[in-house]
């Protein structure tokens, strides 16, 4: 592998890569790199924990730096984000590399003050991190415009198209549609039918990488499923595991924004330092929660799927679902959050009746089974047969007895009985849905 001095960047850029402790690029860094900073449209599949932020922040940086802009007013690149979470990151990754540069930059998201943000479009940064919705409510009111862009990257497209964002980004591309952009996007998959539309109308004759898809196992991950009966033998599974594994750091994903506060107390009643993070929470309550967990300050992080994006953290040594996701591809991103950077890294699936529909789907997702094992003091009942619930039976409607009417005679076809009646009908079997009645010929 090439070290980062072969790819001829800028040394203001190899100083933060070589204060970031970095010596050489990822292999999905080293193939869209170089792509990037010959000015193609790009494409990426790569699996979380590969090193994609820098993939695309490197070669932008470069841009700026050795090119002149297009507009002194218009900022000149914009990377969105599906989350506020996941813009954060980028943007704290990013002032490392503006901080000894003169380039300036914006973070513009849902849940800060939209008069502040107005205040800051207006000083002109060249660098904005934004979610696509934020970002299009200031295009709509003119707060700034986009007809100077030269660099529109989008991290993690799927998930911003499952969040419904496809009007917003479409909007931003109109905003800033001409012939000497360069647009990246980045995708946990390719093969998601919208990302696929989306590409095709925003890029022009795009590089494509695909490398690590979203299925192929994780090698730094050992990945566990435990069945579980119940809410409280899940409650009694997580404090089995809490007290037995060793723990650096662990993040646990539940269902619910309830679920967060009551399992945070949980945790904290049987002696562990824990947080609870929902979308409920301010944006500054958010923020100051990932901060605390970040710096240590809580050992075990209890969140809904707002965190399973976004989060680089390298304490991360487990995280356990207590609820498996309700989308397959989600699974992936929050067992992500542990192995990261070459560490090791171990995930816990609780698996319930209200669970296995999800599994089956996750297993299909991954194309291929997840490995069970279990707890000998904590057996389960349940073992993965969801009892079927028994169909309600049908009474066919009683026929008035025609005047004249004969005897019933059962006649026996081989398969069913049939009763025979005269003169007017023949009355045949129940179909499962209502009694069928033939003329007799």
């Amino acid at each position: 592998m090439l070290p980062f001095q072969e790819l001829a960047l800028d040394p203001r850029l190899l100083r933060s890569i070589q204060h970031l402790g970095f010596t050489a690029p990822t292999p999905i860094q080293a193939e869209a790199i170089p792509a990037v900073m010959v000015g193609k449209d790009l494409i990426v599949s790569s699996k979380t924990g590969s090193g994609k932020t820098l993939a695309y922040l490197l070669p932008m940086m470069q841009r700026l730096l050795k090119s002149r802009p297009l507009s002194a007013q218009d900022p000149r690149a914009v990377i969105l984000a599906p989350t506020r979470e996941l813009a954060s990151q980028i943007y704290a990754q990013l002032r490392l590399f503006v901080a000894n540069t003169r380039l300036t930059c914006a973070f513009i998201v849902g849940g800060e003050n939209f008069n502040d943000q107005e205040k800051l479009l207006k000083r002109q940064p060249q660098i904005i991190v934004a979610t696509p919705g934020r970002l299009a409510d200031h295009l709509e009111h003119k707060t700034f415009f986009l007809q100077g862009l030269e660099m529109l990257i989008l991290d993690e497209a799927d998930r911003m198209l499952d969040l419904g964002f496809m009007p917003q980004l479409h909007a931003i591309h109109a905003a800033a549609s001409h012939r000497l952009r360069q647009t990246l996007m980045f995708s946990a998959t390719l093969d998601h039918a919208e990302v696929n539309e989306l590409a095709l109308s925003l890029l022009k004759s795009p590089h494509r990488v695909a490398l690590g898809a979203g299925y192929d196992p994780h090698k730094d991950i050992a990945q566990t499923c435990y069945y579980a009966d119940h809410l409280t033998h899940k409650e009694a599974l997580l404090l089995h595991f809490l007290r037995n594994e060793t723990v650096r750091q662990l993040i646990i994903f539940t269902a619910t924004r309830e679920d967060t506060e009551r399992l945070a107390t949980l945790v904290q009643t049987a002696g562990f330092a824990a947080t609870g993070l929902n979308g409920k929470l301010t944006q500054a309550q958010r923020n100051a929660v990932m901060q605390a967990f970040a710096t240590n300050k809580f050992q075990v992080l209890v969140t809904t799927d707002v965190a399973s994006r976004g989060l680089d953290l390298l304490q991360v040594s487990h995280v356990i679902n207590f609820d498996l996701p309700k989308h397959p591809e989600e699974y992936v991103h929050r067992i992500g959050r542990t192995g990261r950077a070459g560490q090791q890294g171990v995930a816990i699936s609780l698996v319930g009746p209200k669970d296995w529909q999800a599994l089956q789907a996750i297993e299909q997702f991954l194309r291929r089974p997840l490995e069970f094992s279990k707890v000998e003091t904590l057996p389960a009942k349940f073992n993965g047969q969801v009892a079927a619930k028994p169909k309600a039976k049908i009474q066919p409607k009683k026929a008035n007895k025609p005047k004249g009417e004969t005897k019933v005679n059962s006649v026996t076809d081989g398969s069913a009985v049939l009763k025979k009646k005269a003169p007017k009908f023949f009355e045949g079997g129940d179909d499962g849905a209502a009694p069928m009645k033939k003329k007799q010929k």
